[in-house]
């Protein structure tokens, strides 16, 4: 194992299954927490960058979203490029360049520069030229970026095969949500491996001392939520920090009665529970 590789995190937590009552109370607790870090960002003129990685449905878009639910607008930025024009795939940490935060600025990141080391190779979207370059070139970037005082975290959360599934059916039969899978998201299921292989060789590339990977399971989405925002509290030292106690406290879900799409079951066996606990997890894409 290479010392790039003893420098990947798996950040878990105590979190075990949460009702939708423990959920909001503890995500509450932590954006408390959250806008203290931002106060202090912007009183200090700190620099925070946040990159959320992972495959499509792993749930970076709704856990920006929690984070950024309550802080002050005027001091964020969320970024998601999209499908880059030829300039930018170009130019491509230029490109991220011009969007990374500055004094008194948090910027999330929807996917970012790493796109070129995983979804873009995996789809053909760039040639093997720029991701060689890219992977030879990042880490010193990185380097560079945080020189300028910048506090960089790097997100990976991590969906497994079926559980990507799940949530593209969910998106594909909801009324609200289908506008969400694409024909392209359907593609990448079957380039499963591939996407595999440029992952691990990331991993071991990219993650460093200065800048690690901290590989969160999003299999359950809100304990996702809050273990990324657990992360981020207890490795920047703003002021006024409450401690982050673990979370023993939360009492276990009743194994009786659950609710899923805005509908409370009751009186439920085993089976019916952890049928419907299975889809729980799904559930919240926004």
């Amino acid at each position: 194992m290479s010392v790039r590789e003893m420098s990947v995190k798996y950040y878990n937590s105590e979190y075990k299954n949460l009702s939708d009552k423990q959920y909001s109370k503890e995500k509450y607790r932590l954006q408390i927490e959250l806008l203290k870090l931002q106060e202090w960002v912007v009183k200090n003129n700190k620099k925070v960058a946040i990159v959320f990685e992972g495959r499509d449905a792993a749930g970076k878009g709704s856990t920006i979203k929690r984070f950024i639910e309550h802080l002050m607008p005027k001091h964020i930025n969320v970024f998601e490029l999209g499908l880059p024009t030829k300039k930018e795939n170009k130019s491509w940490f230029k490109t991220h360049e011009k969007v990374l935060p500055k004094k008194g600025e948090i910027v999330f990141f929807d996917r970012s520069w790493y796109s070129r080391a995983m979804i873009q190779p995996t789809m053909g979207y760039c040639s093997e030229s720029q991701y060689e370059y890219f992977i030879k070139n990042v880490n010193k970037w990185e380097q560079s970026i945080i020189k300028k005082e910048i506090i960089l975290i790097k997100f990976y959360l991590s969906v497994n095969k079926s559980t990507q599934r799940i949530r593209f059916n969910i998106r594909e039969k909801h009324k609200l949500k289908y506008w969400k899978l694409s024909e392209n998201d359907l593609r990448t299921l079957k380039k499963w491996k591939e996407y595999t292989q440029y992952k691990k060789k990331m991993f071991n590339k990219t993650s460093t001392k200065i800048a690690p990977w901290v590989i969160i399971n999003s299999n359950n989405k809100m304990i996702a939520r809050l273990n990324a925002m657990r992360y981020v509290l207890n490795n920047i030292p703003y002021d006024g920090k409450s401690e982050l106690k673990n979370v023993s406290w939360l009492v276990e879900l009743q194994k009786d009665e659950i609710k899923l799409f805005g509908v409370k079951f009751k009186k439920l066996n085993k089976v019916q529970y952890d049928l419907l606990n299975k889809l729980k997890k799904q559930e919240s894409e926004n």
